[in-house]
């Protein structure tokens, strides 16, 4: 039998749905109006949950991820994983989630590759019906109008193909007794999970959900509890959409204008009034010869009861890294004037003091600064706010077992963490962020978070570099360094999909990146916390923020070259910048045999006649040297010329041998300090080259030697 797929029924809102019956009265219970409600409450973010929940996340992360330490750990087949298949009603479906009750999903996010993506069936079963409650496709469902409109179903970025989207529903589906959710296509296989064979679809998915105790009660999705939460998903579409403009006239304004040399600090304390309060938005515009080094060198503290919970650069706290771009969020704004605003709601019970300090070497002028302040009901569940910031400077990155974890946020406690913003400089034109987002909850040994890229994880998709904001939730305000050595910054902060903690959470993101290089990645965490709590990061963590923002490849990688065993100077191919190539592709290959150093080369692979390529590499060094390059030569291989900075080096290599081998070629070559260029031109194919079997034409450089020439 085929299932009905989802009918208009408030058209006002966009809305569709399945299913009816009656719904009881919702009471107290957890229900769709109730969780739209406490999405958009910015107070309630700051109150321990109540009933609590636990987050976990269902993804199609590799399932050869297993343990720290151990084979796979860094494993990057992320798609098309599911839990099983089902043959139902003559049609297969594969179930990507299944989970008892009460519960709710939080946050949906998919992507797609291969034949017709995305156009199969995504189907939403709740507590055990037969039939769906939701059924379309997947675009439809996730990023309307099956269910509801932006930004509660949305896909991102308005500048990439739609296909290339990332598609991120936030409309929560509660249900009392279990959740079902399956895919249909057929171009699924039922023997490939995770694999990308030919003709086959690439399924990407996160689905973030709730857990309540068994005796809380929920009222499940359905026709009918949508028609009755009308009202509040109105309600919820207007202010999310509306932004900011929504906030009730302070009780109070503390002002934070300054002047700060290099160096210098200013304090500001809230006037003591023997009632609790909260700052309801904060606000800033810095002013600096160096407007860049001037966001990330002067610091955010704030200290509430006490307790320092907030230590941050100015530009990371407002989601902006060191770039001064516009930026809008339901949490945090960057205005095309420079202004900063926060929206973070963060009580206090007797003090509040907040501190700027420039840790730069120019002055900075703070104007327009000024904390909201509004009156709050302190009670046992009232936390304060956190914010920690650190950059990992020139931090090693690679792919596969090069890939490295590194931390966001350690933290003891009871709390929840509302979420996290990553600033980049990327340095090379490959991609960067394969890496998974792992979240330890309590203690546990492997993380009920673990996602399928950094990309998917702050909303995106396939690595692309179009910016977006504007949306409630996500951002990346500047992707430029997607795939050049450049800035890019992602937020994400987190509403209903919050990870509580009774004791302990620690947030690591895998560095995965596709070549072998170095980056400055600098990662700013964002939690609430009971009184007590602890972030265990270094105390000079943000210190950091003294050190000279990136803004070149050259800022990061001054040379390439490196001392080898012998005192050479020498590059790996893997690790030379890739500037342009007119056909083919560029990668790192794994390879043992012949052995090859640092165990990979560069593979410049399937090339078109005349195919040329531009390499790059730094030197801190001029002079004449004596070059060894270190190549690889097979039957596929073909014949080419090579320059460097210009001038011919190797004017025809012929690296077309029978078998896979390895091969020497040597000259004399001058470098120049600075930037150098590596330019590489196919002169004949592989079949021209002497072995007439090779259908295609390749190219594999290991290592360049530089060893100073003998003095004339």
């Amino acid at each position: 039998m085929k299932t009905k797929t989802l009918l208009p029924l408030l058209l006002f809102c966009g809305l569709a749905a399945l299913a009816g019956g009656a719904v009881p009265d919702a009471g107290d219970a957890v229900s769709i109006a109730s969780l739209l409600r406490e999405m958009t409450d910015r107070d309630e973010r700051a109150r321990f949950p109540a009933p609590a929940f636990t987050c976990a996340q269902a993804s199609s992360y590799d399932r050869a991820t297993v343990a720290p330490g151990q084979p796979g750990w860094f494993a990057n087949s992320d798609r098309s994983m599911f839990l099983r298949v089902e043959h139902e009603r003559g049609r297969r479906e594969f179930v990507m989630f299944d989970a008892a009750g009460p519960g709710a999903i939080v946050r949906f996010w998919m992507t797609f590759s291969g034949p017709n993506c995305g156009r199969g069936t995504l189907r939403i079963y709740i507590d055990g019906a037969a039939e769906p409650a939701v059924s379309g496709s997947a675009f439809d469902v996730l990023s309307g109008p099956a269910i509801t409109s932006a930004p509660l179903a949305d896909s991102v970025s308005k500048l990439t193909d739609y296909a290339r989207r990332g598609h991120n529903l936030y409309f929560p589906i509660p249900y009392a007794k279990s959740c079902k959710i399956t895919y249909e296509s057929e171009h699924l296989r039922e023997d490939d999970f995770g694999a990308r064979k030919k003709g086959t679809e690439a399924v990407y998915y996160n689905i973030n959900h709730r857990a309540y105790a068994p005796g809380v009660r929920v009222v499940s999705y359905s026709a009918a509890g949508l028609e009755r939460a009308a009202a509040a998903i109105t309600a919820a579409l207007q202010r999310l959409s509306g932004g900011n403009k929504t906030l009730p006239a302070p009780r109070a304004v503390l002002r934070l204008d300054a002047d700060l040399a290099p160096g210098a600090s200013r304090s500001f304390a809230v006037e003591p009034s023997g009632a609790p309060g909260a700052i309801q938005r904060l606000a800033l515009r810095l002013r600096a010869g160096d407007q860049e080094q001037a966001l990330r060198s002067t610091l955010l503290e704030i200290a509430f009861d006490g307790a320092v919970t907030v230590r941050a650069p100015v530009g990371d706290f407002f989601g902006v890294g060191h770039r001064q771009i516009p930026s809008s969020t339901y949490y945090t704004t960057a205005g095309h004037d420079g202004l900063l605003q926060s929206y973070w709601v963060m009580p206090f019970e007797k003090s509040c003091v907040i501190t700027l300090r420039n840790l730069g070497a120019q002055p900075v002028a703070i104007t327009n600064a000024a904390a909201d302040l509004k009156d709050w009901r302190w009670d046992a569940r009232s936390m304060h706010f956190g914010a920690g910031w650190r950059q990992y400077t020139r931090v090693p990155a690679g792919p596969h077992e090069k890939a490295v974890d590194l931390n966001l946020a350690d933290l003891r406690g009871q709390g929840v963490y509302v979420g996290d913003g990553i600033a980049i400089f990327n340095t090379t034109h490959r991609w960067w962020g394969e890496g998974d987002e792992k979240v330890y909850v309590d203690g546990e040994k492997f993380p009920s978070h673990i996602g399928t890229g950094t990309e998917d994880y702050y909303g995106y998709a396939w690595c692309r570099p179009e910016p977006f904001t504007g949306h409630p939730f996500i951002a990346q305000p500047v992707g430029d360094g997607s795939f050049a050595p450049a800035l890019s910054v992602n937020t994400r902060y987190r509403a209903l999909d919050g990870i509580p903690f009774q004791k302990s959470l620690r947030f690591d993101l895998e560095l995965w990146h596709w070549s072998v290089t170095r980056v400055n990645f600098a990662p700013v965490a964002l939690w609430y916390m009971l009184p007590g709590g602890k972030n265990l990061a270094p105390a000079d963590a943000a210190d950091a923020a003294r050190e000279p923002v990136a803004r070149d490849r050259a800022d990061i990688i001054p040379s390439d070259l490196r001392r080898d065993a012998a005192g050479a100077l020498a590059v790996e191919g893997e690790d030379l910048l890739i500037m342009r190539t007119t056909s083919g592709r560029a990668v790192t290959q794994p390879l043992r045999q012949p052995p090859r150093s640092g165990g990979a080369h560069l593979w410049w692979r399937d090339l078109a006649p005349g195919a040329r390529a531009t390499l790059a590499f730094n030197s801190d060094t001029a002079g004449p040297f004596n070059l060894t390059a270190f190549l690889t030569t097979a039957r596929d291989y073909g014949t080419f010329a090579i320059r460097l900075n210009g001038k011919p080096v190797f004017p025809s290599l012929n690296l077309n041998t029978p078998k896979l081998a390895a091969t020497t070629a040597a000259a004399p070559v001058t470098l120049n300090k600075g930037a150098n260029t590596l330019e590489i031109e196919l002169l004949a194919p592989a079949a021209a080259s002497g072995t007439p079997a090779a259908t295609k034409t390749h190219f594999g450089l290991d290592k360049l030697v530089f060893e100073p020439a003998p003095a004339p």
